[in-house]
């Protein structure tokens, strides 16, 4: 395996972080072999990056097999669209060096958490399109072929998490109804959004499971297949539920309960792109 580690200047001159951990081709088994690939967004209520939410979840997939790349995104004081052209541009890389990196480009999965979720579903459904347009973004080019989710930020309504809109706003937008329309995600979902895999926990007290509910039943309407997984207990910001990824060990962070959903995740994404 080798490592990729370069800068992407954002719109409004910030500079994300795009890291890649891409497994060698091996003469004893196929050197023209292409896997598929994942990349992640991280959560953090676009104030901040979470590292439990982005490495550890990258080398899951790279020991199932997967090519991965995870995006530290420019967050508070950038506001939208930033985050959206810097997922957009990550997206870019993967599929224009797909030959050097042995990456299938028609099999490119994203999987966000918490905010870092709604910036997925933000880059897989057309919600966005406009906007990276704007910048100079075929939508269609950079989006991806399987939208994954853990804990996702979804509506901007009663419900939403507040913070993570007023973050991707900014001051000047925050309250503006026309804005949270359009970046509540489950008024926008359609044929254009890929297939969904998505989990939460019931006692999410931070960004409520209803988030989740809402995409599920968005999908069903839209014709958009869905796998969703509801576990019965378990606080916000969960990443693999391990001792590997708790804050200070602490044993609230480590669930049980929760620890299936990288399985789960790992088998669907397989049913998808390996059959």
């Amino acid at each position: 395996m080798h490592y990729i580690d370069q800068t992407i200047t954002g719109i409004d001159g910030t500079q994300a972080q795009f890291t890649g951990y891409v497994i060698d081709n091996n003469p004893e088994v196929n050197m023209d072999r292409q896997r598929p690939a994942v990349l992640v967004l991280p959560g953090g209520g676009y104030e901040t990056i979470s590292y439990r939410e982005g490495e550890p979840i990258a080398l899951a997939f790279v020991g199932a097999g997967y090519h991965a790349f995870m995006l530290r995104y420019s967050c508070k004081p950038s506001v939208y669209p930033t985050a959206l052209c810097e997922a957009a541009e990550a997206m870019r890389l993967i599929r224009e060096h797909a030959g050097e990196w042995h990456v299938d480009p028609g099999r490119v999965a994203v999987i966000g958490f918490s905010a870092g979720g709604h910036l997925a579903e933000n880059l897989a459904t057309s919600v966005g399109d406009d906007d990276l347009a704007a910048h100079g973004y075929d939508p269609d080019a950079v989006r991806p072929n399987a939208l994954m989710l853990g804990y996702p930020v979804v509506t901007s309504g009663a419900l939403a998490h507040r913070g993570s809109f007023d973050a991707l706003l900014g001051d000047d937008r925050k309250d503006d109804p026309a804005w949270l329309d359009k970046l509540s995600i489950e008024k926008h979902i359609d044929e254009k959004t890929p297939p969904v895999f998505v989990w939460t926990t019931v006692t999410d007290d931070c960004v409520p499971m209803e988030n989740t509910m809402m995409l599920v039943s968005a999908c069903k309407e839209a014709g958009v297949p869905i796998e969703a997984h509801l576990y019965p207990e378990g606080v916000h910001g969960l990443a693999l539920g391990t001792k590997e990824t708790a804050w200070d060990d602490e044993d609230k962070n480590i669930v049980p309960c929760v620890q299936s959903w990288i399985r789960l995740a790992i088998d669907w994404i397989g049913r998808l792109f390996l059959r």
